[in-house]
């Protein structure tokens, strides 16, 4: 339970953990962050980590001097890159052993066919939104992978998605991370960023309920 609220208060109070971790760590800040970053979004068991808060609390810190934008940039869009890519790897190769029995209940056959069906149709849309959705961008790319999308495909909406993702959060950051009223608010903001992110996925889902329902 303690190391759920240190993670929660991590979360919630990025900021004020960055700046000591950049006096204590220096240079290795940046790799520190590669770290958190690829396990977020390259383990499936590592969903609860963050992302675009942390992204967010770097942009400011980089537009304090505290770290040089260009630099962290870079980082962190290797480390999304190539963990979504080490996450589709991962159900790619698991896929056809998971799925292999006719039998099962739950990895049925048609499940992967339908999984399958739906990353040939929307995979793009599905990659590149994703990324802006906690939690369920740690599994996008591995179900992509189960699913056997197009390789190429793949990695085309991985590197789209993770400029788009890393961009809007860093500049997000850096631009108005240091304004007054964001620095003051830091943990509201960063509350309100998660919860923003959370809003597509829920409505996906009520939709999803509603037809259901009316069917």
């Amino acid at each position: 339970m303690q190391i759920i609220m240190n993670l929660f208060d991590f979360i919630l109070h990025v900021d004020r953990y960055l700046v000591p971790m950049l006096q204590d760590y220096g240079g290795w800040t940046y790799f520190i962050m590669f770290l958190i970053i690829f396990a977020e979004t390259g383990f499936v068991v590592t969903p609860f980590l963050p992302g675009d808060s942390l992204i967010f609390a770097l942009g400011a810190l980089a537009a304090r001097g505290g770290l040089d934008l260009g630099v962290i940039g870079l980082v962190l869009l290797a480390a999304g890159f190539m963990g979504n890519s080490v996450n589709y790897l991962v159900g790619f190769v698991l896929g056809p052993a998971v799925f292999k029995s006719e039998k099962s209940r739950i990895f049925r056959r048609d499940y992967l066919d339908r999984a399958h069906a739906f990353y040939g149709k929307y995979g793009g849309l599905t990659i590149i939104g994703g990324r802006f959705m906690p939690i369920i961008r740690t599994f996008v790319p591995f179900v992509a992978g189960i699913a056997r999308m197009n390789v190429f495909k793949f990695y085309v909406y991985n590197l789209v998605g993770c400029f788009a993702w890393v961009g809007i959060f860093l500049l997000a950051g850096f631009f108005f991370g240091r304004l007054p009223v964001v620095e003051k608010n830091f943990s509201l903001v960063v509350l309100g960023i998660v919860l923003v992110s959370f809003i597509p996925p829920v409505v996906t889902a009520l939709r999803a309920r509603a037809k259901k329902v009316a069917k």
